[in-house]
C-alpha cells in the first residue's frame, strides 16, 4: 500500500470577500486539521464576484456540500429565488423571451407548433405561454422549494438564489469562525517568492511573515499574490466581449420576482435584479456609448461605474498559489455568472485537493478544467451577442471555434454539442438561444416526426404546469411564512 500523503499544514486565503471566505470554509471542511487563515485586503469595487449577490443553480449544490443552509440564507441574508430570466429586445423591438433553469426540456418542443406554443422569443402582445414548468411558475409568481419527503410536481424545477451580499458574507464569516478558520485584517505588505515560481511567505502589516503550503488569491482584480509571480500570463477576451464598463443604478424599491429581466438597449444589456432589499439595475456599456444614453438605459444617473477588462489567467494555479474569482477571470457579470465561475473553482479545488507536497498532475488538471470552465463562461456571455438586435447594433465580435460550432449546430439542427465543464446544460443553452430569437431551422428529427409529436409534448408540459401551479403557493406568502417560523 502507498503511504498516506502528508496533509496541508497551513493554507492562507488572501481576500476576505464572499469568495475568499467561502473558499476558506471549503478548505477547512476538506481538511479540518489544516490551519486556515483568511487575510483581509483593501476593498476592490471592481471584483464583481465579491460584490454581486447572486450566482447560478450550481451554487446551491456547493452550499449543500459546505453546510451553508438555504433556510439560513433566506432568514439571515435576504435570499430569494430566481427560476427564470426574461429577455426583452434581443430579437428586436418589443420582443420577449423567457428561459428557465434546469435541463428537463423535451426535445420534441423544438417543433414549430411547440415553439409557437411557448419558450421562444415573441412580441409582448403575443401572449405566448411559458415553455417550461419553471417559466410558468415565474410568470404566475408561485413557488416554494420542494421538500424531499415525497414526489413533488416542483421536483424538476431548478433555481438560482439572490441575496444581500454583505449579509451573506457575514453569514459565511460566522460559519468560518465556528469551523476554526482564523482571520487577520491585513493588508499584505510584501510577498516572498521562491526560485521555482511559488510564494514562500507573505508579510502582514503589524505581524510576522506567514508561510503557507498553499495560498489562495481571492484578492480581486489586484491579484496581489499572482502579480508577484513572473510566470503568470493573461489571456485577453476584449475582442469577444464588448462591454468596457459596468454602470450601476441607485437601488430601487424591493420587489419579489421569480424572474430577472435582461433588456438589450442601444447602450448595452441592462440586467434588472429583483430582491427583497431592493432592485438593482446593471448596464454593461461598450466603448461608443454617451453618458446620456447610459442614463436613459438605466432610468437614472448611475450611482457607480466600474471598468471591465475582460480576460483570464492562463494558469490560475501556478506554483503553490491558486487564483480564484476576479483574480483569475474578469468579464461582464451577466446574471450571476461571475460568482458561478468562482464557486466552480472552489468546487474544483476540493476535487483536486492537494497534500503538502503538491502533485504537478493535480495542478495541470486544475488548470485544464479551469480553462474549459472560464472559456465556457465567456462563450455563454458571448452567445447573447448572436441575438439579432445585438448582432445588428455591435461590430463583428470574435468568436471561439467552440462557440462558432455551437451556433452552427443550433442554426442547422436546434441541437448543441455537449461540452465539458459548460456553464449550463445543452438544453438550457438551446432554450437561451430560442429566447434571444437566434434564428434556427427545424431539426431533421422534428421534421420526420411531424407536428403531432410536438403537440403531445406541449400537452404533457401543460399537465405538468397545471400540477406545479396547484402545488406551489404564492411566493410572497411562502417567504412570509418562512420568516415568521424563524
Amino acid at each position: 500500500m502507498s503511504a498516506a500523503r502528508e496533509p496541508l499544514r497551513r493554507v492562507a486565503v488572501v481576500g476576505a470577500g464572499q469568495v475568499g471566505v467561502l473558499a476558506a470554509i471549503a478548505i477547512k471542511r476538506a481538511s479540518p486539521a489544516t490551519d486556515v487563515l483568511v487575510v483581509g485586503t483593501p476593498i476592490d469595487p471592481v471584483a464583481f464576484a465579491d460584490h454581486i449577490g447572486t450566482a447560478l443553480p450550481f451554487t446551491n449544490r456547493l452550499h449543500d456540500r459546505l453546510g451553508v443552509g438555504e433556510e439560513a440564507l433566506v432568514r439571515r441574508a435576504g435570499a430569494s429565488h430566481r427560476l427564470a430570466m426574461r429577455y426583452t429586445g434581443w430579437a428586436g423591438p418589443g420582443s420577449i423571451g423567457l428561459t428557465a433553469y434546469g435541463g428537463a426540456v423535451d426535445p420534441k418542443l423544438n417543433s414549430a407548433f411547440a415553439r409557437e406554443w411557448g419558450g421562444g422569443a415573441h412580441k409582448a402582445a403575443g401572449g405566448a405561454p411559458a415553455g417550461s414548468v419553471g417559466a410558468a411558475l415565474a410568470e404566475a409568481g408561485r413557488f416554494m422549494p420542494p421538500g424531499g419527503e415525497a414526489p413533488s410536481p416542483l421536483a424538476e424545477v431548478d433555481y438560482a438564489l439572490r441575496w444581500n451580499a454583505p449579509a451573506y458574507r457575514d453569514l459565511l464569516i460566522g460559519i468560518a469562525a465556528q469551523l476554526g478558520v482564523r482571520h487577520h485584517p491585513g493588508p499584505v505588505s510584501a510577498v516572498q517568492t521562491t526560485l521555482d515560481g511559488g510564494i514562500a511567505a507573505i508579510q502582514l502589516a503589524g505581524s510576522d511573515a506567514v508561510a503557507a503550503d498553499l495560498l489562495v488569491d481571492a484578492s480581486g482584480t489586484a491579484a496581489l499574490l499572482s502579480a508577484a509571480q513572473p510566470d503568470r500570463r493573461w489571456i485577453d477576451w476584449r475582442g469577444a466581449l464588448p462591454a468596457r464598463s459596468l454602470a450601476v443604478a441607485p437601488p430601487a424599491a424591493p420587489r419579489l420576482d421569480l424572474a430577472d429581466t435582461i433588456a438589450f438597449t442601444d447602450a448595452g444589456w441592462c440586467w434588472e435584479q429583483a430582491g427583497r432589499d431592493g432592485v438593482t439595475r446593471f448596464l454593461a456599456v461598450p466603448d461608443d456609448v454617451s453618458d446620456a444614453a447610459v442614463e436613459a438605459a438605466l432610468g437614472a444617473p448611475p450611482a457607480d461605474r466600474f471598468p471591465i477588462d475582460a480576460g483570464r489567467q492562463e494558469q490560475p494555479w501556478t506554483g503553490n498559489v491558486v487564483a480564484i474569482g476576479d483574480a483569475a477571470a474578469r468579464f461582464e457579470p451577466l446574471a450571476g455568472v461571475a460568482l458561478d465561475l468562482a464557486h466552480r473553482q472552489i468546487d474544483l479545488l476540493l476535487d483536486l485537493f492537494p497534500g503538502r507536497a503538491i502533485d504537478p498532475r493535480e495542478r495541470a488538471e486544475y488548470n485544464r478544467r479551469f480553462a474549459l470552465m472560464a472559456d465556457g463562461a465567456r462563450d455563454w456571455i458571448a452567445s447573447h451577442y448572436a441575438a439579432p438586435a445585438a448582432a445588428h447594433r455591435l461590430a463583428a465580435l470574435e468568436r471561439s471555434p467552440a462557440l462558432d460550432r455551437m451556433l452552427d449546430q443550433f442554426a442547422r439542427r436546434q441541437r448543441l454539442p455537449i461540452t465539458e465543464e459548460a456553464t449550463v446544460s445543452t438544453s438550457e443553452w438551446a432554450a437561451l438561444l430560442h429566447a434571444l430569437g437566434v434564428p434556427a431551422q427545424r431539426s431533421a428529427l422534428s421534421l420526420a416526426e411531424g407536428e403531432a409529436s410536438g403537440r403531445r409534448a406541449a400537452a404533457a408540459l401543460d399537465r405538468k404546469v397545471a400540477a406545479a401551479l396547484d402545488a406551489a403557493p404564492p411566493y410572497g406568502a411562502w417567504i412570509a411564512h418562512v420568516l415568521r417560523e424563524g
